[in-house]
């Protein structure tokens, strides 16, 4: 994220903030820390990111949402032809944050090594977009940030959204009664739809980390696919102001990818506050989804309920304080995400309904 982008993002929550009437400290202190951290990052890796490449960090350093405990989540984006010295690269980028104390990424191989961009942008759909492809996929588009030389992370940001766009005959040729990228959309609900099937499986094959996984599948997981709705809702959303045909009536393939750009530049706390403030949206519905969501900042930050939390056995559930809470929350932030999409703005109900449902 650019300074400016960082200032895009703090500006929608504050003003959400002054609607509110609610201050969230967790939130503010979480994008501080990323910031901080980030900035850290860059100074390290300086040396260690060659021009066909780019470091790429997820998770919640990417989202503005890092705390003490988060993993670091990251990724060697490959836009280029395969070379034996990556594999030095990524070791050498693996000891730097092993030496600096970052906590590891987690064991299922997503991030922590190489990516490479042909598989990322020419195998969505089939039976080669492994689960382990989509998921880079879809978190390149809604949760990643380059720290370093960008230039790989934009190539590949601007080619799948490209393919999505040009794929997508709906969209380019259709009635337009809505610009919905039908095709983007599905992938993001796919990709939701795994991370709830993989839960299942991990708690099967772990013995440890459910709580703590459960917490985040309500919350911050849950965060990400709201802004990828949000995001394939941007046009009818903000940008019903423009001019989206080209030659004739057909629309413009460059100026959908370069909107659909702008929009994955905003953090999803910051695209949810910017969607909190249409007119339509009451000030409770705001408080009931930013106070939970800042609660649930408060207790990954706290060691002692985020360790509880990793080391929780299953039979203990029912009666722990901190899962407890955990459920609460997440009952609480699916209550208010009923409210918003389902309640209070009419364009939202009808965009769900027509689009997110069925």
């Amino acid at each position: 994220m650019t300074s400016d982008q960082g200032e895009a993002a703090r500006g929608a929550i504050e003003r959400l903030a002054e609607k509110a009437g609610r201050t969230w400290p967790n939130i503010e202190a979480a994008a501080r820390h990323s910031a901080a951290t980030r900035a850290r990052l860059a100074a390290l890796l300086r040396e260690q990111i060659p021009c066909d490449t780019s470091a790429v960090v997820f998770g919640s350093l990417a989202r503005g949402e890092y705390t003490t405990g988060s993993d670091l989540d990251w990724t060697l984006l490959i836009d280029g032809q395969a070379d034996e010295g990556h594999f030095s690269q990524v070791r050498a980028i693996t000891k730097i944050l092993k030496d600096e104390k970052f906590h590891e990424p987690g064991p299922t191989g997503v991030f922590g090594n190489v990516a490479f961009s042909h598989p990322i942008l020419h195998q969505i759909g089939g039976q080669e977009d492994t689960n382990k492809n989509t998921t880079q996929r879809i978190l390149l588009l809604l949760e990643s940030l380059a720290i370093g030389k960008p230039d790989a992370h934009e190539r590949v940001l601007r080619l799948v959204l490209s393919r999505y766009v040009e794929d997508d005959r709906g969209l380019l040729y259709g009635s337009k009664r809505h610009l919905i990228p039908m095709f983007l959309l599905n992938d993001i609900v796919r990709y939701w739809r795994t991370v709830a099937v993989d839960f299942v499986y991990k708690q099967r094959e772990r013995s440890s980390g459910w709580a703590l996984r459960n917490a985040k599948l309500r919350m911050s997981r849950k965060l990400i696919f709201v802004s990828g709705l949000i995001t394939c809702f941007s046009f009818e959303l903000f940008g019903k102001d423009r001019a989206w045909t080209g030659d004739g009536d057909r629309v413009s393939t460059p100026a959908l990818v370069r909107f659909l750009r702008e929009r994955i530049r905003v953090t999803p706390l910051a695209s949810l506050a910017e969607v909190l403030l249409r007119p339509s949206i009451t000030a409770e519905t705001a408080r009931i989804l930013f106070d939970n969501y800042d609660a649930f900042l408060a207790l990954l930050s706290n060691e002692e309920e985020r360790g509880r939390l990793k080391q929780l056995p299953l039979d203990e559930l029912g009666t722990d304080e901190t899962f407890g809470r955990v459920r609460k929350l997440g009952s609480e932030f699916q209550r208010g995400l009923n409210r918003l999409f389902f309640e209070e703005d009419e364009d939202l109900r009808k965009l769900i309904q027509m689009y997110g449902v069925f």
